[in-house]
């Protein structure tokens, strides 16, 4: 695997970027000045048009399918024409990108046209989401939750045979800095014998690494292992909004319905496998005595190179915090290292009942905590289920969120002889409950 520390860009934002160089180019849907939403491609602080590069013949061959495709208004086509497309149109950008490219005056001369402003653009959600599964493969999430309900039993004896999910709700996935209204549902309050109605007083957060599925498999089959990985087209940061009151009173005995179903925010930036793969990375191995994954869950490549290694970062910014010109407190920090299942297993497991996948599907990889107090990708997990108050600056305290209170979502690929990769912010603030 060779570094790419050389790929400098005429771009010149795009030249140490810390989320965006050319090693990266993740695709979004942007639009600007209220004009029709279109495909684009973050290169430094600018996003490359890919309307505007069709038009311009900019495109040949492959590339040229996969760039008009990318360039609608939701990229659902071009995750359907699989990697080989999308492998082009990566490496026919990083050639018309690349400092030395031998286009470099035509597309400099094109200017606001070809590079429009990130600063100045909207974001859109980047696919029509056609289904939704949230999985619940971080394990240390799996055990701090079920220590909070099951002290001596935290996990349950088929999770570490089984990728756990549940069908969540793809009308309400929305793109970062959409707002989120507080729910209103029933709970049933501690020492009460019958429920009440009303807003959620224990909002939270959950830190989850999103998954796009590409290409979809026919119902009544399934995707082998070793082929799953070829279905992922990109990642997104996923923020799995969970209304801890409702979901206690409501889950048993089939699992989670309004207390998650009112809101999902993505990031917008779908960043392609292939911009991962110097993050690649072994899958943690098994605890002595856990169960080997059961045939149609194992392959040896997946376990040698199918984990990721992207550090995860939580940050909490409330409304006093914004009226006094502080900045966001960072509390959590983790690492998709901390998937007991890989991404291709996922989609193995998706799939063996003959389900069909289709281009757009959107994956939630569930939360994704760490050991540490301080990797928790919840406030279920940092307050213990609110018994321990979490501290901020300006003496303000937390145990779910309130009211004008805004988490945002951060990612980062590392390594030393690479340039790092970024996945931009999922952010989304919340507004009080409908009266």
């Amino acid at each position: 695997m060779t570094a790419r520390t050389e790929l400098r860009s005429w771009v010149e934002s795009a030249n140490g970027h810390s989320e965006f160089s050319l090693a990266n180019l993740p695709l979004g849907i942007f639009s600007r000045d209220g004009g029709q939403p279109r495909g684009g491609v973050a290169v430094g602080d600018c996003i490359f048009d890919l309307s505007v590069a069709c038009e311009a013949g900019l495109f040949e061959g492959q590339a040229a399918e996969a760039a008009k495709a990318a360039s609608a208004s939701s990229l659902n086509a071009f995750f359907d024409l699989g990697a080989p497309a999308r492998q082009a149109l990566r490496q026919a950008l990083q050639n018309l990108l690349a400092e030395n490219g031998e286009r470099r005056e035509q597309l400099q001369r094109m200017g606001e046209s070809l590079l429009q402003p990130m600063d100045r653009c909207r974001m859109h959600l980047p696919a029509r989401v056609g289904d939704y599964t949230d999985f619940y493969v971080g394990i240390h999430h799996a055990n701090n939750v079920g220590k909070l309900f099951r002290p001596d039993n935290p996990l349950l004896p088929n999770y570490k045979y089984v990728p756990i999910g549940y069908h969540g709700r793809a009308s309400t996935v929305d793109v970062s800095g959409a707002t989120v209204r507080r729910p209103n549902g029933q709970t049933l309050p501690a020492g009460a014998s019958e429920p009440s109605f009303g807003p959620s007083k224990r909002l939270d957060y959950e830190l989850e690494l999103g998954i796009w599925i590409g290409q979809g498999n026919a119902r009544g089959e399934s995707i082998p292992i070793g082929e799953a990985g070829g279905h992922v087209a990109g990642f997104c940061l996923l923020n799995d909004w969970s209304a801890r009151d409702l979901q206690a009173w409501e889950y048993q005995p089939l699992g989670p319905f309004l207390s998650k179903s009112f809101a999902t925010s993505v990031s917008p930036w779908v960043v392609m496998p292939e911009a991962l793969e110097p993050f690649r990375c072994a899958q943690p191995a098994r605890p002595e005595g856990d169960p080997q994954p059961l045939p149609y869950l194992y392959d040896e490549k997946d376990q040698q190179q199918g984990a990721l290694d992207i550090e995860l970062e939580v940050l909490l910014l409330t409304q006093a915090m914004r009226d006094k010109g502080l900045p966001a407190q960072r509390i959590t920090l983790s690492s998709t290292r901390n998937m007991y299942w890989t991404v291709a297993q996922m989609v193995a497991h998706h799939s063996v009942n003959g389900c069909s996948l289709q281009p757009g599907d959107l994956f939630g990889s569930g939360t994704l905590s760490g050991e540490r107090d301080d990797s928790c990708g919840s406030l279920l997990e940092i307050t213990q289920g609110g018994k321990r108050a979490l501290e901020l600056p300006g003496g303000e305290t937390r145990t779910f969120l309130e009211d004008g209170d805004e988490i945002i979502l951060k990612a980062r690929c590392r390594r030393e002889g690479y340039p790092p990769i970024g996945f931009g912010e999922c952010r989304g603030r919340i507004l009080p409950a409908a009266s």
